[in-house]
């Protein structure tokens, strides 16, 4: 690892690698999709890495893992405290169960019925917020402070962007063995753990490959941050369908990495998600939730330049409840 200043110490490709040797045999190698109607539609070649087929349903139990397995008997002993609107709950859950330890985690009451079921399936303790009138940070701190465990953020740690970074080195590894070299990769973003540690790997094995984040409307942060220069946080009151890309300001380690390896970001509408999340069903037969359907958003509402290119898209996570799904394919039947 290498400290950049005051920033603080930020991961490396070589800690992606490592990363990659610790999961191994906890998250699966998840398939990377080419040849489906996309390329037609497009003029291009895509590829989609399906992370929403992971263990838990999203590419959260990489990072997860990775910052939990390095934790020493003290550490494991007096467990873990996170805070989540569902995916990171699920994977640091599923992280403490296979390591035997007690996880807390701080969720909103109107996070998805699917993620709040799969976190409790894996033993945690779930302490519920009101995301309106609370702060899901002070209560994890004052958890995590109470109990002596240890706070495990959704992002800004230089283990977890290294573990989710794993995502962006399968994708490459797995395009090598098609004989692609992706001109765009198109990653969602919230607080940037999955689009800076992918961004390592990806221009580490590829230094030509653009990577752009993708956020939801209102919650562009992050492409807005890029333009400027700096941190920006979003302004109140916006809505989203997206739950898990809520975030309202880069991370200051993962905005440290994107500004130096991110060529830019795109925001979708909701009504952009729900149409990507109707289509990959009748089309690919794949089920993806709202912040998982971004990057495939985008690519359809032709946001970026396609023909003759080629484009992979992460699809970060498949828990999506039946009513909000259902919602998706009725508002965008053929």
């Amino acid at each position: 690892m290498i400290d950049e200043g005051s920033v603080g110490v930020l991961p490396t490709f070589a800690d992606v690698e490592a990363a990659a040797r610790r999961i191994t045999g906890v998250a699966r190698r998840t398939p990377l999709l080419a040849g489906t109607p996309l390329d037609e539609l497009t003029g291009g070649r895509v590829l989609l890495k399906l992370e929403s087929l992971q263990r838990t349903g999203s590419f959260k139990i990489r990072g997860a893992y990775n910052r939990l397995v390095q934790l020493g008997p003290e550490e494991r002993s007096a467990g873990v405290v996170a805070f989540s609107s569902g995916n990171h709950a699920q994977g640091v859950a599923c992280a403490a169960a296979l390591l035997g330890m007690h996880a807390t985690i701080v969720m909103p009451a109107d996070a998805p019925r699917a993620k709040l079921d799969g976190t409790r399936a894996f033993g945690a303790e779930i302490v519920i917020y009101d995301r309106e009138r609370e702060s899901r940070e002070a209560i994890a701190s004052a958890l995590a402070t109470e109990r002596g465990a240890t706070l495990v953020p959704a992002f800004d740690d230089p283990h977890v962007i290294a573990g989710q970074g794993t995502v962006g080195l399968e994708l490459m590894q797995q395009a090598r063995e098609l004989d692609a070299t992706p001109d765009q990769v198109l990653i969602a973003c919230s607080g940037g753990g999955l689009v800076s540690g992918s961004a390592l790997a990806v221009r580490e094995l590829s230094p030509s490959t653009e990577v752009l984040c993708v956020e939801p409307a209102g919650f562009d942060d992050t492409r807005r941050s890029l333009e400027a220069g700096r941190r920006l946080t979003n302004a109140g009151g916006a809505r989203s369908i997206c739950d898990g890309l809520q975030s309202p300001s880069p991370g200051v380690l993962t905005f440290a990495l994107m500004r130096r390896l991110l060529a830019g970001g795109v925001a979708v509408t909701d009504a952009q998600v729900q149409a990507a999340m109707a289509w990959a069903f009748r089309y690919l037969k794949l089920v993806m939730e709202p912040s998982g359907a971004v990057a495939l958003a985008a690519l359809l509402a032709g946001l970026v330049p396609t023909r003759g290119r080629t484009i992979a898209i992460v699809v970060t996570g498949g828990n999506v409840d039946a009513e909000m799904f259902c919602q998706a394919l009725t508002r965008n039947q053929p």
